[in-house]
């Protein structure tokens, strides 16, 4: 199934599915399934073992009966480019193409399950609010999911005009900076308007995920980037300053001015999921900084020769980054140990060598102060 060969396709026409993302590449991925007059489509909606999926001849409701997996990550999610049968009632989606990327968590549950959020995302958006104190190690870990994902992350800090001056503003933003090397950071008021037109334009780019907590604005900046109420808002509660959830699904939404965005409900938990490369690359200055230490698998604990804590003591490394980076590599290592027996037994013995070294450094101490 060609470009051309579509409803709305001509030499100077564009595919009907180009707004949602759709180009030369997937196409070629698709020949197979075209050839079993398979339709080709974006699943923009799932609810229920059910979806919606935008295809050449509009949106469509299809079971994903056929897609069932035991792996939960393998399910039909947001954003997945699906194979859709031409007719029938009910439709079926009898497969999805391989995905690109893939932003996912750990699940909450006791079974250490991940959870796939969005597929086939260029630009993971973490919407902060600027209503409270500034959580700089949920930034982080936000970050570690969006690098791990391989889309670009970009931090968005809304309801900017909240904020009492431009001075405090610049401050603000300077942290986040900060604590997202690499990443741009944009301060944005949907209210205003201001910074809405530098969002889009990245927006623009491609598919994006729009990412936060209950109240950080999603569906409010949403609106303002599409340019009409197309998700329900609800104020923020003046007790806590918390937001109530308003997205209960993740919904793909095309944007006037090109690219596709998903919102999504708000995260409570950002659980990590094998997202090493993610945290490293969130504490890249940490890891350059290792790269200097006198042991190849030093800990930056207590080791000598340690570049990390050297920076640490003359200030160029603030302590909290240290921490927060020492707690996001002690939680990924955890949730790969549960799932892979392997990464289990070198956490094992890791945790025996540090005991030892431990047990060594107190009975050091004790030869001499006897």
């Amino acid at each position: 199934m060609s470009f051309s060969s579509l409803p709305g396709s001509s030499s100077s026409s564009l595919h009907p599915l180009v707004p949602y993302g759709w180009d030369a590449d997937w196409e070629a991925e698709f020949v197979p399934f075209a050839e079993q007059g398979l339709l080709p489509g974006r699943v923009v909606r799932v609810d229920r073992g059910l979806c919606d999926v935008i295809t050449p001849f509009g949106t469509v409701r299809a079971d994903t009966e056929f897609v069932v997996p035991r792996d939960p990550m393998k399910v039909v999610c947001t954003g997945d480019w699906a194979a859709v049968d031409p007719e029938g009632n009910p439709r079926y989606v009898r497969t999805y193409l391989p995905r690109r990327t893939a932003f996912v968590r750990s699940t909450s549950s006791k079974r250490s399950e991940g959870q796939i959020l969005a597929a086939n995302v260029d630009h993971a958006i973490v919407a902060v609010p600027l209503t409270g104190d500034l959580d700089l190690g949920r930034i982080e870990r936000f970050l570690a999911l969006a690098w791990e994902s391989g889309a670009r992350p970009v931090v968005v800090l809304t309801k900017a005009d909240l904020v009492p001056d431009a001075v405090t503003l610049s401050y603000l933003v300077k942290d986040v900076e900060t604590t997202a090397p690499g990443v741009p950071v944009l301060a944005v008021s949907a209210a205003t308007g201001d910074g809405i037109d530098v969002l889009a334009a990245v927006a623009a780019g491609g598919t994006s995920v729009l990412l936060g907590q209950s109240g950080a604005g999603k569906s409010t900046l949403a609106n303002a980037l599409i340019g009409r109420d197309a998700m329900e808002v609800q104020a923020t509660r003046d007790v806590d300053g918390k937001g109530r959830h308003t997205t209960t699904t993740r919904n793909l939404l095309a944007l006037p001015g090109g690219g596709v965005l998903i919102d999504t409900p708000g995260l409570r938990g950002v659980g990590l999921w094998d997202a090493e490369t993610g945290v490293g690359q969130v504490f890249a200055e940490i890891e350059e900084l290792a790269g200097r230490c006198r042991f190849h698998d030093c800990a930056h604990v207590a080791e000598p020769g340690c570049a990390v804590l050297a920076a640490v003591d003359s200030g160029e490394l603030p302590e909290r980054r240290l921490d927060s980076y020492r707690k996001l590599m002690r939680e990924n290592q955890r949730i790969v140990a549960k799932t892979d027996a392997r990464a289990r037994a070198e956490l094992r013995r890791d945790w025996k060598r540090r005991g030892a070294e431990g047990k060594a450094a107190m009975e050091a101490k004790r030869g001499r102060w006897a």
